[in-house]
């Protein structure tokens, strides 16, 4: 029973590794296209923003021509850069660009190889942090409101218990009892 679960084991793990081997993406192959070798930064914009892409499939040396027209901002250049021999260009996304989905290209000059990104264009900025307004209402009290009315409420009944457990403690003290 162990021998024949230890081959299994093995031969699982075996054919996973070469599975994995495969699935790498083959950069620098003449006149491919490669899905998702760009890379978008923001990943989603509003129209009139700017766009940064990256990639690092066409090589430290080698010049980069990319095209965002699918969204209506034309061609645009992308210049050798110093982190890991990555190519990196700016766009404007138009103002009179619509919601949607469009494909960014780039196109090593060297070998051809075409290189592919998805940027998204939203009408609503996803950028920056939502900060709360107000009390947060967890059900079990809060902070003062401000109602003037409640407030003295809630005032007055502590006075009244510190009096009330004062006059308690006195009274013990004094051997009255309670």
């Amino acid at each position: 029973m162990r021998r024949t679960a230890r081959v299994l084991t093995g031969t699982a793990l075996a054919v996973a590794a070469a599975g994995l081997a495969t699935a790498a993406p083959a950069y620098g192959l003449d006149g491919e296209t490669v899905s998702g070798g760009l890379k978008m930064y923001p990943s989603s914009v509003v129209p009139g923003e700017l766009a940064s892409v990256n990639t690092a499939a066409c090589g430290e040396d080698d010049t980069v021509e990319g095209d965002a027209s699918a969204v209506g901002a034309g061609r645009f250049a992308l210049a050798p850069s110093t982190h890991e021999g990555e190519a990196i260009g700016q766009f404007e996304v138009p103002p009179s660009a619509q919601p949607g989905t469009y494909e960014i290209v780039a196109t090593c000059a060297e070998n051809g190889l075409r290189v592919t990104g998805d940027l998204v264009v939203t009408l609503t900025p996803v950028r920056g942090q939502v900060h709360p307004k107000g009390s947060v209402k967890t059900g079990v009290g809060g902070t003062l409101g401000s109602d003037p009315v409640q407030t003295a409420a809630g005032v007055a009944a502590l006075a009244v218990a510190a009096a009330g457990g004062t006059w308690l403690l006195h009274r013990r003290a004094r051997g009255d009892g309670i």
